[in-house]
């Protein structure tokens, strides 16, 4: 862990900011949530705030806005190519979770766009869903910043107050077992997503 921050302590401010509103924006706007979810680069962007390398008010703005602006996106997509954009190969592998999915939109329709936020498959999935079933985009808008706004300051101070706590560990015990402190933790965080990963959404 120290080795990745140390890495992103040596880039540019802009850059950081840059990179992490990349991952947010991209994982509901192109499904690269599949691979790296926005939380984690969230998260990550608020531990590098706790050392102060970045401003978390900044911060929490930025991966706010690229939330937003994701979901948008992805929203557009759906609704420009309809259920065509449900054939590509990233969905098809996942043909159980997207209906589960359609099933979620048709019950509780844009109240979804704001509880799928909360959930890294829907989240990248859900604006396109949204799009295709021509949802009311000043309804789906709504939801999308109402979700977009607790979303994204509520990781960026997630990782904030664990950065703040992984420091005092490391000033209180040393680097050695903060660092086996943070490896248990990430295993189970790593455990437990790969399960509900398994379980579906």
């Amino acid at each position: 862990m120290d080795a990745i921050i140390n890495w992103l302590w040596g880039l540019p401010g802009t850059v950081l900011y840059a990179a992490v509103a990349a991952l947010v924006f991209a994982e509901d706007a192109l499904f690269v949530g599949f691979v790296v979810p926005g939380e984690t680069a969230a998260v990550l962007g608020g531990v590098l705030a706790s050392q102060g390398r970045l401003s978390v008010y900044w911060l929490g703005l930025v991966v706010t806005l690229a939330a937003i602006a994701g979901d948008s996106a992805g929203y557009f997509v759906g609704r420009r190519l309809g259920p065509r954009v449900l054939d590509v190969r990233v969905l098809r592998r996942r043909r159980h979770r997207v209906e589960r999915a359609q099933v979620l939109m048709r019950r509780w329709g844009p109240q979804a766009v704001f509880f799928a936020r909360f959930a890294a498959f829907l989240r990248a999935m859900m604006p396109a869903l949204a799009g295709v079933s021509r949802m009311s985009y000043r309804r789906f808008f709504l939801f999308n910043v109402l979700g977009g706004v607790l979303w994204g300051v509520g990781y960026t101070l997630l990782g904030f107050f664990a950065g703040a706590a992984y420091e005092q560990v490391q000033s209180a015990v040393g680097g050695a077992v903060a660092a086996v402190l943070a490896a248990v933790v990430v295993t189970a965080v790593v455990v437990w997503r790969v399960r509900r990963h398994r379980g579906g959404p």
